[in-house]
């Protein structure tokens, strides 16, 4: 199934998931995979752990972010699947980002867990069939699908990379 597909377009989640191309949802998680191989890791870490502004996250802790939120939201798409719409999806992101212990990790072990779990989702993924993907549950406060929950996550990923590059990129010094 494609973007779309998702109807009704659940709100807040929109801004991550209209970041993803109108393709299936496997190949939009295989084009999100290829993007992970393909991080300039030198770049990155060159800019070590310098931020874009005080108190802001490294760029170690923003790709663990992205773990660990991938992680929290497939616990829920496989609860929505197996017929638990009753489970709700909450997390406090900047609690888990400081005891994430990110900043103590090399980068390319961060980008490696990343990958994995990334991995995982696509399997689980590829288990659902189209009635799966049209279940719902509740992602912290908004009505969510199965299916865009998919691309919620390819999103949330794009969304952060992107942000890395406005941001963390001009901090390099050549």
């Amino acid at each position: 199934m494609k973007k779309s597909d998702i109807s009704p377009m659940p709100q807040y989640f929109d801004k991550y998931i209209n970041l993803v191309k109108d393709i299936e949802l496997l190949d939009a998680f295989e084009s999100s995979l290829e993007d992970l191989y393909t991080l300039d890791t030198c770049l990155l870490e060159k800019i070590g752990n310098k931020t874009y502004l005080k108190d802001k996250w490294e760029i170690k802790e923003i790709i663990q972010h992205i773990t660990d939120i991938e992680r929290l939201l497939t616990s829920g798409v496989l609860r929505f699947s197996r017929n638990k719409p009753s489970f709700i999806i909450s997390f406090d992101e900047n609690r888990l980002t400081k005891h994430s212990k990110a900043k103590n990790k090399k980068l390319a072990y961060i980008l490696e867990e990343l990958i994995s779990v990334r991995k995982s989702t696509i399997c689980l993924y590829q288990s659902f069939d189209e009635e799966d993907l049209q279940k719902k549950g509740i992602n912290w406060k908004y009505e969510i699908s199965v299916l865009a929950m998919g691309f919620n996550i390819i999103g949330h990923q794009m969304h952060h990379l992107n942000f890395i590059k406005s941001n963390y990129y001009p901090l390099i010094e050549f």
